[in-house]
């Protein structure tokens, strides 16, 4: 007990007190960025302060200079990259809704089959009659500011309500849907243009909207032309080629919407597990039963 006592000698109240509130903090933080980009930035700034480590360890110094600069210069451009969050943290903190907690989801899931066929459908509804049209579907890479630059719906998805959204006259025609496993989260929301030189390609706003956004993050762009009613699919700042077949499409959607490599057979294990262990308790029940009963 003596090891205690010389370790409370030197922690104090207020020690105890810096601590909670260093971990309030930074659990509200995670909590603010979580479901948007600056997840994966925030990753990609600690991976470069681990190697800065590594390199100053191992003496390094060529290594360690290069990384100490691409430190530096990431800590300088934080707050630009950073910009959404830190307004709208400045926003919640004004309203005094910086401590409430909410419900949203954050894991990532591959979405149903059921959804896609209903977008696929939708899609080729509005390309017959040349309504044009602009669908994310979100993967990995969270994007819940580009969300909150629309009208929050979260809504189940349905045919008759992306037509309904995408109507000449609808507020909402205008911007992107994004859809969310299989909710319907906002529509009307603005997107990032594309960045990369597209003179030798004749391409209207939507197309270059749903470029933008595939080359910042993982997400899945449909976008239906108004002008021909041509339908492709973005992903990864590239534009497929016109798709003609409902089918067609919904196969590349799940195609590309579906879960890395390792997720899937990770889930094949656990069902696996999680099979076998359910009929080993169906065995063990049986066999407590009379033969009778068995059979």
């Amino acid at each position: 007990m003596s090891w205690i006592s010389a370790l409370f000698s030197y922690i104090g109240i207020t020690d105890v007190l810096d601590i909670l509130a260093t971990s309030v903090l930074v659990y509200y933080v995670l909590l603010l960025i979580r479901g948007t980009r600056a997840v994966q930035i925030l990753t990609g700034v600690f991976v470069l302060v681990g190697l800065l480590g590594v390199a100053s360890l191992l003496h390094l110094y060529l290594l360690e200079t290069i990384l100490r600069l691409l430190v530096v210069g990431a800590a300088v451009t934080l707050p630009i990259v950073f910009q959404p969050e830190l307004r709208r943290a400045l926003e919640q903190i004004g309203r005094g809704g910086f401590f409430r907690l909410n419900d949203e989801k954050s894991a990532w899931t591959r979405p149903e089959d059921k959804s896609i066929a209903t977008l696929a459908r939708a899609a080729f509804l509005l390309s017959r009659n040349k309504l044009g049209a602009l669908i994310v579907l979100e993967q990995q890479s969270g994007l819940k500011e580009f969300i909150e630059s629309g009208t929050i719906l979260d809504a189940q998805i349905s045919a008759e309500l992306i037509l309904a959204i995408f109507m000449p006259r609808s507020p909402l025609h205008d911007g992107a849907m994004i859809v969310r496993d299989d909710i319907l989260e906002a529509a009307g929301c603005f997107l990032p243009l594309a960045e990369q030189s597209l003179a030798e390609r004749r391409i209207g706003t939507r197309h270059r909207a749903a470029l933008g956004l595939t080359e910042q993050t993982d997400a899945v762009v449909v976008v239906v032309s108004e002008e021909t009613g041509a339908i492709s699919v973005a992903r990864e700042g590239k534009l497929s080629r016109p798709v003609e077949e409902e089918q067609r499409l919904v196969k590349i959607l799940l195609a590309v919407t579906r879960a890395p490599r390792e997720h899937r057979l990770t889930r094949d294990v656990v069902t696996h597990l999680r099979a076998r262990l359910t009929r080993r308790g169906q065995e063990e029940q049986l066999a407590d039963h009379p033969q009778e009963l068995r059979s």
